[in-house]
């Protein structure tokens, strides 16, 4: 009763259409002794490339007896036009946010010894008193001084 099967390969697609793909007849002899024993035979099919995007779906086999139809859990295959096309920029952000912070620093780097020039360049200069004419120096350090403006505080590196 059970020698006599049809095996058939078919996908669905997205929109729940089937398509049968390979269908084919099998007759198993059973080895004498072997009678009433459960035996497991494999039957591969591969697909052929897949044409088109299309080819997108689930793709089952299903055997067929008299009154018995069995079908497997199904393969899920995604076909697209270009294939797997690793996506890494893992090197790219890595240079590029080191230019970048290059780039800042050097800058930064820039303003600070120009702004350093620009401060030292509008001070006065103070003369330190020396220890045999305190009052005098003394006098000429308050007389240099501006009153307007308040001191400007120390640029720091």
């Amino acid at each position: 009763k059970y020698t006599k099967f049809s095996i058939c390969y078919y996908w669905i697609n997205s929109l729940g259409q089937k398509t049968s793909i390979y269908r084919r007849s099998e007759n198993v002899d059973i080895p004498s002794g072997e009678e009433n024993k459960t035996a497991a035979l494999s039957y591969d099919y591969r697909i052929t490339p897949l044409e088109n995007t299309s080819s997108t779906g689930t793709y089952y086999c299903e055997v067929k007896w008299n009154d018995i139809q069995k079908v497997g859990k199904g393969v899920f295959v995604l076909a697209r036009d270009t294939g797997y096309i690793n996506t890494s920029y893992g090197w790219e952000i890595l240079v590029t946010l080191t230019v970048l912070l290059a780039v800042l620093s050097i800058t930064a780097t820039a303003l600070l010894l120009w702004k350093r020039k620009a401060s030292n360049k509008n001070k006065q200069k103070v003369v330190c008193p020396r220890r045999n004419q305190p009052n005098i120096l003394r006098q000429k350090v308050e007389t240099q001084l501006p009153s307007a403006s308040p001191p400007q505080p120390p640029v720091y590196d």
